[in-house]
């Protein structure tokens, strides 16, 4: 029997990704799990308010969205926990800048480039809702016919409420290959 637990987000788990921003001639990382998929052409990245990392994205109206691998992790996690606003972290990363003037981590193994179509407000959070510019994959994460692979890249993924981070599984069938006869 199932037990009604309240009104609680539960989409969990979601990828890991470290949010770029250029702060002038600088960029400035943030760790975010919240983001999502909005049409084949729009992705959501979804911020505490208070970042220092929001009125950078607001000003530029450019970001970058970086899938985390595991090897990542020691510099993701100070990316999450410092604050810009206290902290300098244009140097946690080795990056390059896009040709959409986003900071791109050159170890990411893969980067959307997003301008900002529009911010959305919610209880103590802001949304970016963005167009993807341009997607920067690594050659070894694509497949023979140019898709990305993500067995072989093999992202990270973020667990809350328990606040672990999770390691990509197997492949358990072909989707819409499951139907019963």
């Amino acid at each position: 029997m199932k037990k009604n637990i309240g009104s609680r987000l539960a989409l969990y788990p979601m990828p890991v990704t470290v949010i770029g921003a250029m702060n002038g001639d600088k960029p400035t990382w943030t760790l975010v799990a919240h983001v999502g998929i909005i049409g084949h052409d729009r992705v959501l990245v979804s911020l505490a308010a208070p970042h220092f990392i929001n009125g950078v994205i607001k000003e530029t109206k450019k970001l970058s969205v970086n899938l985390v691998t595991e090897d990542m992790l020691p510099e993701v996690d100070e990316a999450g926990f410092l604050s810009g606003a206290k902290a300098d972290k244009s140097k946690l990363f080795a990056y390059t800048t896009g040709s959409a003037q986003t900071p791109i981590i050159e170890c990411a193994p893969l980067t959307m480039e997003c301008t900002v179509a529009d911010v959305y407000e919610s209880n103590g959070f802001e949304s970016f809702i963005c167009t993807i510019d341009n997607t920067f994959v690594e050659e070894k994460y694509l497949s023979d016919d140019g898709k990305i692979d993500y067995r072989v890249m093999k992202p990270v993924l973020f667990q809350f409420p328990s606040y672990e981070y999770l390691r990509t599984g197997d492949v358990i069938g072909k989707c819409l290959s499951f139907k019963k006869d």
